[in-house]
């Protein structure tokens, strides 16, 4: 799968095949994708917590109204933010950078077989300090993204619109 591919073949999952196991490798895989994400100054303001542990998985679903598709997801990676890591010049950035972070680890999931679905947290900063109690960080909770065998081939929701575009020729 070139890039192009992948880009246009990513969707929004919310129904897995439950129990499906990802191997650790794949999980690293995916990670290390997030982590080659540019950033301000390259700080690399992110930290990711990956939870498989079903009590924890729940216990997310009550905080993020909008995370049941973890019902039937292999596990969950939570992206963080570390804004003290961009203090100074790079002041700001991190949400844009975690941003990055988070499509590298969705189009390199897509790349090995599986689903994913991108639910934000912050700016709801409800959701983010519920997150932060129950995974123990202290970083910045932006997004839970659900990961796991697709049970589902919705159709796709993007499309080129031109007026969008403003052309300065």
């Amino acid at each position: 799968m070139n890039t192009s591919e992948a880009i246009r073949a990513r969707r929004s999952i919310r129904k897995y095949q439950k129990g499906a196991m990802i191997p650790k490798e794949h999980i690293e895989q995916m990670l290390e994708a997030a982590m080659m994400a540019p950033s301000a100054c390259n700080r690399r303001p992110w930290e990711f917590v990956v939870v498989q542990k079903p009590e924890v998985l729940e216990q997310i679903m009550e905080i993020h109204p909008y995370t049941q598709m973890l019902k039937t997801a292999s596990l969950a990676v939570v992206v963080c933010g570390r804004p003290d890591l961009q203090e100074g010049i790079c002041d700001g950035f991190w949400p844009q950078d975690c941003g990055a972070a988070i499509e590298n680890l969705l189009l390199q999931a897509g790349e090995l077989g599986y689903g994913t679905c991108w639910c934000g947290c912050y700016p709801a900063m409800k959701r983010a300090e519920g997150l932060q109690k129950v995974l123990d960080v202290t970083s910045i909770p932006l997004a839970v993204v659900a990961v796991g065998k697709a049970d589902e081939a919705p159709d796709a929701r993007g499309f080129y619109d031109p007026s969008r575009v403003k052309w300065i020729l």
